[in-house]
């Protein structure tokens, strides 16, 4: 990443590695630079641009605001379509920054013309609320829209989650807020005796390197500790990311933004740049210095599971933007001599399919019809997932239409709290006529990624072992919930499969089959690799 980032393009490098399984936001220690990314090809395009167009004679504003309608656009599109390209591309987030563009060709080309608008709409906002004659000089209009710029990012900070499909219309909340309240200038009631504070304004000057070192510090101990680290840790994180921001501000960007010297400091900062983007490149093609462990180590911490091909990702497992019609390209052959098997659910079904093909597929016909963060629960609905409902419908359908020999029920149980409302499918499946149906419990859920627990195993250790089985970082809710989903299962006479009676024991539950990287039974914090996935469901009965 540090290459990336002295090359201007870390947002472009985490768009290539994001994705549904991609290792988690929180143990990545440079995620946040994305957005300086997008910044700096902002600052080297749109001059660029900008000037073009001025040379050419064209209107800037029209030009400013054809580009910032076709980028939100793009982005509207996008929120649908590939969730991860729209938060990482400049494409759709330009629009956020031109608004600024736009504020500032306001101010310098119509500044005169906005602040007679802004008095005549104070005149008449005075007449409306005043009983005498009172003449309005603008304040009021900029305390409204200072209030509501502030309004506006409350409702952002409250209802914008990792859940909510962002950018989208949501980015329009804290983008519109920020203009609202710049424009609103300084002698705005909000501006002046509440965002002018001597605290504010100081957390305001050490605000870049404070965002260049929170996340680093609350990264690194989620790393250290393999899960979320306690409160007292993370409170401790924020106020050491506050004292090496001002001691970056007072010792690094204040003596290099002021004084003399300035061609010298360019000079030195863009050596210094060239050697970090040198450093970055070096540790990438050497894959991270990996030779620093042993040969064991490095296969299990560096295999890469091509999860998007095992599972048919985009096709058989939808991504969360894609809806029902996207299973038609999800290839299935059905053979009327064999019986037929329809694995259904979210993405801990996908991750059967692997198994169930190795070991089923030449004796019965396998159709998987998974949807992450979609359980098989039929009316569902779920905010984050805008086409789970319509999925399970056309599956159920599909199912009505097909009379299969069996249908497997599988899930990340433990993230739902509705997953007793799967006895409405299993009652639907039986009206229809379906008998054989096999419920699949919670597999081992580990607190971080099982190559990362491995490693942090290996070095806790003192005989230094990559061990078979582990109870270390194995997370107690699916563990609790096992034999909770047993239970129902008998009560709603479905046959119940226990992923942890296979795959767990007193030792501890299964971390590998074998001495290679690709024998790791899970590639994440539970999601089964191939050979995790043949091994469990060679386990289940005919």
């Amino acid at each position: 990443m540090l290459a990336e980032r002295a090359g201007f393009v870390s947002n472009l490098v985490l768009w290539n590695e994001s994705g549904y399984f991609n290792n988690s936001a929180d143990t990545k220690p440079l995620l946040h630079l994305w957005s300086l990314g997008i910044e700096e090809q902002f600052y080297i395009a749109w001059p660029l641009l900008l000037w073009t167009s001025w040379k050419r004679k064209f209107n800037l504003l029209a030009i400013i605001g054809a580009v910032a309608v076709a980028s939100f656009m793009l982005n509207m599109r996008g929120v649908r379509t590939d969730l991860v390209a729209t938060f990482y591309s400049p494409l759709t987030r330009i629009w956020e920054l031109s608004f600024g563009s736009l504020l500032a060709w306001l101010t310098l080309y119509k500044g005169s013309a906005c602040r007679e608008y802004r008095n005549n709409l104070d005149n008449t906002l005075c007449k409306m609320f005043h009983r005498e004659s009172q003449k309005g000089d603008g304040s009021n209009v900029r305390d409204a829209l200072s209030a509501c710029g502030v309004l506006l990012l409350a409702w952002g900070l409250a209802k914008v989650t990792n859940k909510t499909h962002f950018p989208g219309s949501w980015a329009l909340l804290p983008t519109l807020g920020s203009v609202c309240i710049i424009s609103a200038g300084p002698q705005a009631w909000i501006n002046r005796r509440i965002l002018s504070n001597r605290v504010l304004v100081w957390f305001g000057l050490i605000s870049y390197p404070l965002y260049l070192w929170h996340w680093p510090l609350l990264s690194f101990a989620r790393i250290m500790k393999s899960e979320t680290p306690s409160r007292p840790v993370r409170i401790a994180a924020v106020v050491l990311a506050i004292a090496l921001a001002w001691l970056t501000y007072t010792v690094v960007e204040k003596p290099i933004r002021n004084g003399k010297n300035g061609l010298v400091k360019a000079i030195a900062l863009s050596v210094l740049m060239a050697l970090v983007g040198f450093a970055g490149y070096y540790t990438f093609l050497g894959e991270g210095l990996g030779f620093r462990f042993p040969k064991i180590v490095q296969d299990f911490t560096e295999y890469q599971y091509d999860w998007k091909t095992g599972y048919r990702e985009g096709s058989c497992l939808l991504r969360a933007e894609q809806d029902y019609t996207q299973f038609q390209s999800c290839e299935t052959s059905i053979e009327s001599t064999k019986p037929t098997i329809v694995l259904w659910g979210d993405s801990h079904a996908a991750h059967l399919y692997p198994g169930y093909k190795a070991v089923f597929g030449e004796s019965s016909n396998i159709v998987q019809r998974t949807s992450s963060s979609c359980p098989p629960i039929l009316g569902l609905e779920i905010e984050s997932r805008v086409h789970c409902k319509k999925i399970n419908d056309n599956v159920f359908a599909l199912i009505r239409n097909l009379k299969p020999d069996k249908v497997v029920l599988a899930g990340v149980w433990v993230a739902y709290d509705e997953w007793r409302q799967v006895d409405k499918t299993i009652a639907a499946l039986r009206d229809i006529g379906i008998k054989n149906i096999d419920l699949i419990g919670p597999v081992p859920d580990w607190k971080d990624e099982l190559p990362r627990q491995l490693y942090h195993y290996y070095k806790m250790d003192i005989f230094h072992r990559i061990p078979y089985r582990m109870n270390f970082g194995l997370n107690q809710n699916f563990i609790a919930l096992d034999p909770e989903m047993s239970d129902f299962a008998a009560q709603n006479n479905v046959h119940y499969i226990s992923p942890k009676k296979i795959m767990c024991n007193t030792e501890g539950c299964l971390t590998r089959l074998g001495e290679t990287g690709e024998t790791i039974t899970a590639f994440d914090y539970a999601h089964l690799t191939e050979k995790g996935s043949i091994y469990l469901v060679s386990k289940f009965p005919e």
